[in-house]
Protein backbone atom coordinates (compact mmCIF):
# COMPACT_ATOMS: atom_id res chain seq x y z
CA UNK A 1 0.00 0.00 0.00
CA UNK A 2 1.81 3.10 -1.21
CA UNK A 3 -0.95 5.67 -0.62
CA UNK A 4 -2.12 6.17 2.97
CA UNK A 5 -4.84 8.63 3.96
CA UNK A 6 -4.05 10.72 7.04
CA UNK A 7 -6.59 12.45 9.27
CA UNK A 8 -5.57 15.26 11.63
CA UNK A 9 -8.00 16.56 14.23
CA UNK A 10 -7.89 20.11 15.55
CA UNK A 11 -10.51 21.31 18.01
CA UNK A 12 -11.38 23.99 20.52
CA UNK A 13 -12.03 23.29 24.18
CA UNK A 14 -14.93 25.40 25.45
CA UNK A 15 -15.26 24.11 29.02
CA UNK A 16 -14.12 26.72 31.57
CA UNK A 17 -10.97 25.77 33.41
CA UNK A 18 -12.68 26.08 36.79
CA UNK A 19 -14.94 23.12 36.02
CA UNK A 20 -14.08 19.69 37.49
CA UNK A 21 -11.57 17.52 35.63
CA UNK A 22 -14.22 14.88 34.95
CA UNK A 23 -16.38 17.46 33.17
CA UNK A 24 -13.50 18.41 30.89
CA UNK A 25 -12.71 14.84 30.01
CA UNK A 26 -16.30 13.83 29.32
CA UNK A 27 -16.88 16.82 27.03
CA UNK A 28 -13.64 16.45 25.08
CA UNK A 29 -13.79 12.68 24.71
CA UNK A 30 -17.30 12.80 23.28
CA UNK A 31 -16.34 15.62 20.94
CA UNK A 32 -13.26 13.81 19.66
CA UNK A 33 -15.06 10.50 19.24
CA UNK A 34 -17.31 12.28 16.78
CA UNK A 35 -14.33 13.79 14.97
CA UNK A 36 -12.53 10.44 14.75
CA UNK A 37 -15.63 8.90 13.22
CA UNK A 38 -15.84 11.80 10.78
CA UNK A 39 -12.21 11.27 9.79
CA UNK A 40 -12.80 7.57 9.20
CA UNK A 41 -15.89 8.35 7.12
CA UNK A 42 -13.68 10.54 4.93
CA UNK A 43 -11.28 7.67 4.35
CA UNK A 44 -8.62 8.35 6.99
CA UNK A 45 -6.53 5.30 7.81
CA UNK A 46 -4.31 6.94 10.44
CA UNK A 47 -5.84 9.58 12.74
CA UNK A 48 -3.98 11.80 15.20
CA UNK A 49 -5.55 13.92 17.94
CA UNK A 50 -4.06 17.07 19.49
CA UNK A 51 -1.78 17.23 22.53
CA UNK A 52 -3.56 15.99 25.72
CA UNK A 53 -6.77 16.15 23.74
CA UNK A 54 -9.20 15.59 26.62
CA UNK A 55 -8.34 18.72 28.63
CA UNK A 56 -7.64 22.39 28.17
CA UNK A 57 -3.98 23.38 28.02
CA UNK A 58 -3.84 23.34 31.82
CA UNK A 59 -0.10 24.06 31.89
CA UNK A 60 -1.11 27.72 31.77
CA UNK A 61 -1.40 27.46 35.55
CA UNK A 62 0.19 25.45 38.35
CA UNK A 63 -2.36 23.57 40.43
CA UNK A 64 -2.56 19.99 41.65
CA UNK A 65 -6.13 19.70 40.35
CA UNK A 66 -4.93 18.59 36.94
CA UNK A 67 -3.01 15.57 38.24
CA UNK A 68 -6.42 13.92 38.45
CA UNK A 69 -6.60 14.00 34.64
CA UNK A 70 -3.73 11.52 34.32
CA UNK A 71 -4.34 7.86 33.49
CA UNK A 72 -2.29 4.73 33.18
CA UNK A 73 -1.36 3.64 29.67
CA UNK A 74 -2.51 1.23 28.34
CA UNK A 75 -4.71 0.21 31.28
CA UNK A 76 -6.59 3.49 31.66
CA UNK A 77 -10.18 3.94 30.45
CA UNK A 78 -9.41 6.39 27.62
CA UNK A 79 -6.84 4.16 25.95
CA UNK A 80 -9.18 1.18 26.21
CA UNK A 81 -12.09 3.17 24.78
CA UNK A 82 -10.10 4.26 21.75
CA UNK A 83 -8.76 0.74 21.24
CA UNK A 84 -12.37 -0.32 20.75
CA UNK A 85 -12.99 2.57 18.37
CA UNK A 86 -9.85 1.82 16.34
CA UNK A 87 -10.92 -1.79 15.95
CA UNK A 88 -14.47 -0.83 15.01
CA UNK A 89 -13.36 1.68 12.36
CA UNK A 90 -10.22 -0.09 11.16
CA UNK A 91 -8.06 3.00 11.76
CA UNK A 92 -4.74 3.59 13.46
CA UNK A 93 -5.11 6.18 16.25
CA UNK A 94 -2.39 8.37 17.74
CA UNK A 95 -3.84 9.20 21.17
CA UNK A 96 -2.08 11.96 23.14
CA UNK A 97 -3.10 11.89 26.80
CA UNK A 98 -1.74 12.69 30.26
CA UNK A 99 -0.05 9.61 31.67
CA UNK A 100 0.42 8.50 35.26
CA UNK A 101 2.89 5.73 36.04
CA UNK A 102 2.96 4.36 39.57
CA UNK A 103 2.14 6.79 42.35
CA UNK A 104 4.20 9.84 41.46
CA UNK A 105 5.39 9.83 37.84
CA UNK A 106 3.56 11.89 35.22
CA UNK A 107 4.31 12.20 31.51
CA UNK A 108 3.01 13.94 28.41
CA UNK A 109 2.42 10.86 26.32
CA UNK A 110 0.87 9.55 23.13
CA UNK A 111 -0.37 5.98 22.85
CA UNK A 112 -0.29 4.31 19.43
CA UNK A 113 -3.19 2.00 18.66
CA UNK A 114 -3.24 -0.21 15.57
CA UNK A 115 -6.18 -0.67 13.21
CA UNK A 116 -7.17 -3.94 14.89
CA UNK A 117 -7.34 -2.22 18.29
CA UNK A 118 -3.99 -3.54 19.49
CA UNK A 119 -1.94 -1.26 21.73
CA UNK A 120 1.48 -0.92 20.07
CA UNK A 121 3.26 1.27 22.59
CA UNK A 122 3.76 4.88 23.60
CA UNK A 123 5.98 7.89 23.18
CA UNK A 124 6.76 10.26 26.05
CA UNK A 125 7.55 13.90 25.32
CA UNK A 126 11.24 14.56 25.90
CA UNK A 127 11.64 18.33 25.85
CA UNK A 128 9.67 19.98 28.66
CA UNK A 129 9.39 23.80 28.60
CA UNK A 130 8.90 25.93 31.69
CA UNK A 131 8.54 29.51 30.57
CA UNK A 132 6.24 32.39 31.42
CA UNK A 133 3.90 34.24 29.12
CA UNK A 134 1.85 37.38 29.54
CA UNK A 135 4.16 38.80 32.20
CA UNK A 136 4.36 35.50 34.07
CA UNK A 137 0.71 35.27 35.16
CA UNK A 138 0.33 32.20 32.99
CA UNK A 139 2.63 30.28 30.75
CA UNK A 140 4.05 26.95 29.72
CA UNK A 141 4.57 25.55 33.20
CA UNK A 142 5.15 22.00 31.98
CA UNK A 143 7.86 20.93 34.42
CA UNK A 144 5.22 21.23 37.12
CA UNK A 145 3.24 18.45 35.43
CA UNK A 146 5.56 16.28 33.35
CA UNK A 147 8.77 14.35 33.73
CA UNK A 148 10.97 14.25 30.61
CA UNK A 149 10.41 11.25 28.37
CA UNK A 150 12.49 8.16 29.10
CA UNK A 151 11.45 5.71 26.39
CA UNK A 152 13.69 6.93 23.59
CA UNK A 153 12.33 7.50 20.09
CA UNK A 154 10.32 4.39 19.19
CA UNK A 155 8.93 3.75 15.72
CA UNK A 156 5.71 1.77 15.51
CA UNK A 157 4.92 -0.67 12.70
CA UNK A 158 1.21 -0.07 12.12
CA UNK A 159 -1.15 -1.60 9.59
CA UNK A 160 -0.58 1.27 7.17
CA UNK A 161 2.81 2.89 7.82
CA UNK A 162 5.81 3.09 10.14
CA UNK A 163 4.88 5.82 12.60
CA UNK A 164 6.93 8.04 14.88
CA UNK A 165 5.69 10.59 17.41
CA UNK A 166 7.20 13.89 18.54
CA UNK A 167 5.10 16.08 20.88
CA UNK A 168 4.76 19.88 20.69
CA UNK A 169 7.96 21.49 22.07
CA UNK A 170 9.97 18.51 20.80
CA UNK A 171 9.66 20.00 17.32
CA UNK A 172 12.29 22.62 18.15
CA UNK A 173 14.98 19.93 18.43
CA UNK A 174 16.36 18.19 15.32
CA UNK A 175 18.13 15.38 17.16
CA UNK A 176 15.00 13.38 18.01
CA UNK A 177 13.56 14.01 14.56
CA UNK A 178 16.68 12.40 13.09
CA UNK A 179 16.48 9.48 15.54
CA UNK A 180 12.94 8.77 14.37
CA UNK A 181 14.09 8.74 10.76
CA UNK A 182 16.97 6.41 11.54
CA UNK A 183 14.45 4.18 13.29
CA UNK A 184 12.54 3.81 10.04
CA UNK A 185 9.68 6.29 10.46
CA UNK A 186 7.76 7.06 7.28
CA UNK A 187 5.60 9.67 9.01
CA UNK A 188 6.09 11.57 12.26
CA UNK A 189 3.11 13.03 14.13
CA UNK A 190 3.56 16.14 16.26
CA UNK A 191 0.43 16.80 18.36
CA UNK A 192 0.69 20.28 19.84
CA UNK A 193 -0.90 23.05 21.86
CA UNK A 194 0.76 26.25 20.70
CA UNK A 195 -0.44 29.86 20.74
CA UNK A 196 0.15 32.87 18.55
CA UNK A 197 3.22 34.88 19.41
CA UNK A 198 6.92 34.18 19.68
CA UNK A 199 7.11 30.83 17.92
CA UNK A 200 4.30 31.04 15.38
CA UNK A 201 6.65 31.87 12.53
CA UNK A 202 8.41 28.56 13.19
CA UNK A 203 5.22 26.52 12.78
CA UNK A 204 5.57 26.19 9.01
CA UNK A 205 9.37 26.31 9.04
CA UNK A 206 10.77 23.71 11.45
CA UNK A 207 8.62 20.74 10.62
CA UNK A 208 8.96 20.97 6.83
CA UNK A 209 12.70 21.19 7.56
CA UNK A 210 12.53 17.95 9.59
CA UNK A 211 10.63 16.33 6.72
CA UNK A 212 13.28 17.34 4.19
CA UNK A 213 16.28 16.52 6.39
CA UNK A 214 14.94 13.04 7.10
CA UNK A 215 12.98 12.14 4.01
CA UNK A 216 9.63 11.45 5.66
CA UNK A 217 6.19 12.98 6.11
CA UNK A 218 5.39 15.13 9.14
CA UNK A 219 1.88 15.71 10.47
CA UNK A 220 1.62 18.80 12.68
CA UNK A 221 -1.51 19.16 14.81
CA UNK A 222 -2.56 22.24 16.80
CA UNK A 223 -5.73 23.12 18.69
CA UNK A 224 -7.86 26.23 18.03
CA UNK A 225 -9.50 29.01 20.02
CA UNK A 226 -8.82 30.52 23.42
CA UNK A 227 -9.28 28.84 26.78
CA UNK A 228 -10.70 30.46 29.91
CA UNK A 229 -9.85 31.57 32.49
CA UNK A 230 -6.25 31.89 31.32
CA UNK A 231 -6.77 33.39 27.85
CA UNK A 232 -3.04 33.10 27.38
CA UNK A 233 -3.35 33.46 23.61
CA UNK A 234 -5.00 32.11 20.51
CA UNK A 235 -4.37 28.50 19.59
CA UNK A 236 -4.02 29.08 15.88
CA UNK A 237 -4.82 25.70 14.36
CA UNK A 238 -3.37 25.35 10.85
CA UNK A 239 -2.74 21.66 11.34
CA UNK A 240 -1.01 20.30 8.27
CA UNK A 241 0.63 17.38 6.51
CA UNK A 242 3.98 18.04 4.83
CA UNK A 243 5.80 15.73 2.43
CA UNK A 244 9.52 14.77 2.23
CA UNK A 245 10.15 17.62 -0.21
CA UNK A 246 8.89 20.13 2.35
CA UNK A 247 5.68 20.86 0.44
CA UNK A 248 2.51 21.22 2.49
CA UNK A 249 0.04 18.61 1.22
CA UNK A 250 -2.99 19.91 3.14
CA UNK A 251 -3.60 22.45 5.90
CA UNK A 252 -6.46 23.40 8.18
CA UNK A 253 -8.00 26.72 9.08
CA UNK A 254 -6.78 29.00 11.82
CA UNK A 255 -9.91 28.94 13.96
CA UNK A 256 -12.28 26.07 13.14
CA UNK A 257 -12.86 22.63 14.63
CA UNK A 258 -12.14 20.33 11.72
CA UNK A 259 -10.69 17.15 10.34
CA UNK A 260 -7.83 17.74 7.92
CA UNK A 261 -7.45 14.95 5.37
CA UNK A 262 -4.35 14.37 3.25
CA UNK A 263 -2.56 11.57 1.46
CA UNK A 264 0.97 10.35 2.02
CA UNK A 265 2.69 8.53 -0.83
CA UNK A 266 5.32 6.13 0.45
CA UNK A 267 6.94 5.88 -2.98
CA UNK A 268 7.83 9.57 -2.65
CA UNK A 269 9.83 8.80 0.50
CA UNK A 270 12.12 6.44 -1.39
CA UNK A 271 12.32 8.78 -4.36
CA UNK A 272 13.42 11.72 -2.20
CA UNK A 273 15.89 9.65 -0.19
CA UNK A 274 17.46 8.36 -3.40
CA UNK A 275 18.00 11.92 -4.59
CA UNK A 276 19.10 13.45 -1.28
CA UNK A 277 21.35 10.89 0.39
CA UNK A 278 21.43 12.58 3.78
CA UNK A 279 21.55 9.29 5.68
CA UNK A 280 24.40 7.98 3.52
CA UNK A 281 26.44 11.15 3.89
CA UNK A 282 25.97 11.84 7.60
CA UNK A 283 29.07 11.62 9.85
CA UNK A 284 28.01 10.27 13.27
CA UNK A 285 31.63 9.75 14.30
CA UNK A 286 32.04 13.53 14.28
CA UNK A 287 29.05 14.28 16.51
CA UNK A 288 30.46 13.40 19.94
CA UNK A 289 30.75 17.08 20.79
CA UNK A 290 26.95 17.40 20.84
CA UNK A 291 26.69 15.14 23.87
CA UNK A 292 29.42 16.93 25.84
CA UNK A 293 28.43 20.57 25.55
Amino acid sequence: MSIVTIGLIQASHEVHGDEPVATHKEFAIQKHLGLVRKAAAQGAQIVCLQEIFYCPYFCAEQTTKWYDAAEEIPNGPTTKLFQDVAKELGVVIILPIYEREGIASYYNTAAVIDADGAYLGKYRKHHIPHVGAGGGSCGFWEKYYFKPGNLGYPVFETAYAKVGVYICYDRHFPEGARALGLGGAEIVFNPSATVAGTSEYLWKLEQPAHAVANGYYVAAINRVGTEAPWNMGEFYGQSYLVDPRGSIVTIGSRDQDEVIIGEMDKTLIREVRNVWQFYRDRRPETYDQITHL
